[in-house]
C-alpha cells in the first residue's frame, strides 16, 4: 500500500459558530440536474462544516501536528497509535470520518460503499482525485451492496452536501482529499475548548486596551 499522504487530519472543535453549509441543503439536492465540474476539483480546499457545536474541518495542515515528527504541539495531549489490518482500516476510517460529520445510518452506508469503490479505482500519478458510481445490474458498478438504488441515492444526497464529493460528470465524482486516500496512517483529532464566560471575555478586552495604551 502505498503511503499519499503520509499525514491526514481531522479536527473537530467543539464551539459555537456560523454555520458554512446548511443541512437543510440535503433534501434539495437533485441528483439529475446537478452542477458539473469537469476540469477542477471544487474540494481540493481545506472544508467546514458546522454541525449542531462541532466545527468539523477537513484538511491537510501542520497547526496541531508536525508533519516530520507526528507531535503535536500547542495543546496538551494524549496520543495513541493503533495498527489494523485492511480491511479493519478501511471501517475504522470510514467510522471515524461518519462519527466527525455527524452522517445519518443511511449516509454512513453509502460513505463506506463509496470508499470501498475508490480502494478499488487506479492511480494516475500517484493518486486517484475521482471515483466512478453507475448503480446498474441492481447494485454499485454491478455488485450488490446491501440497499436499494433510491436508499443508495438518499445517502449520496448527503454526501454532496457535505462536501464528501462534488459532481464531474453524470456518473463520476471528484472525491475530497481530505477524506479519500489510500494512504496507511490517518490520524483523528477532537479538541476541547474551555468555554470562555463574560468575565473572561471582559478580562481579555481590558487586557487588550491595556496593551494599546502601553504601546
Amino acid at each position: 500500500m502505498i503511503d499519499i499522504l503520509s499525514l491526514h487530519r481531522l479536527c473537530c472543535v467543539y464551539r459555537t459558530t456560523t454555520k458554512r453549509r446548511k443541512m437543510s441543503d440535503i433534501p434539495s439536492i437533485n441528483l439529475r440536474n446537478l452542477d458539473y465540474s469537469p476540469t477542477v476539483n471544487p474540494l481540493v480546499e481545506s472544508q467546514s462544516l458546522t454541525i449542531k457545536r462541532r466545527l468539523v474541518r477537513a484538511g491537510r495542515g501542520e497547526d496541531l501536528i508536525n508533519s516530520k515528527t507526528g507531535e503535536i504541539v500547542g495543546v496538551s495531549a494524549i496520543h495513541q497509535i493503533e495498527e489494523r489490518d485492511d480491511a479493519e482500516f478501511v471501517k475504522v476510517f470510514a467510522a471515524g470520518v461518519s462519527a466527525a460529520y455527524g452522517l445519518n445510518r443511511t449516509a454512513q452506508r453509502v460513505f463506506q460503499a463509496v470508499l470501498d469503490e475508490y480502494q478499488r479505482t487506479p492511480m494516475r500519478g500517484g493518486y486517484a482525485d475521482s471515483v466512478e458510481l453507475f448503480w446498474f445490474g441492481g447494485g454499485l458498478s454491478g455488485r450488490d451492496i446491501g440497499m436499494s438504488e433510491k436508499t443508495f441515492q438518499r445517502g449520496l444526497k448527503e454526501l454532496l452536501a457535505k462536501g464528501f464529493i462534488a459532481a464531474k460528470t453524470a456518473s463520476l465524482f471528484w472525491v475530497n482529499p481530505a477524506l479519500f486516500f489510500k494512504g496507511d496512517r490517518v490520524m483523528f483529532i477532537k479538541e476541547y475548548r474551555r468555554r470562555r464566560t463574560t468575565s473572561d471575555e471582559a478580562s481579555a478586552l481590558e487586557q487588550q486596551g491595556q496593551l494599546r495604551l502601553n504601546t
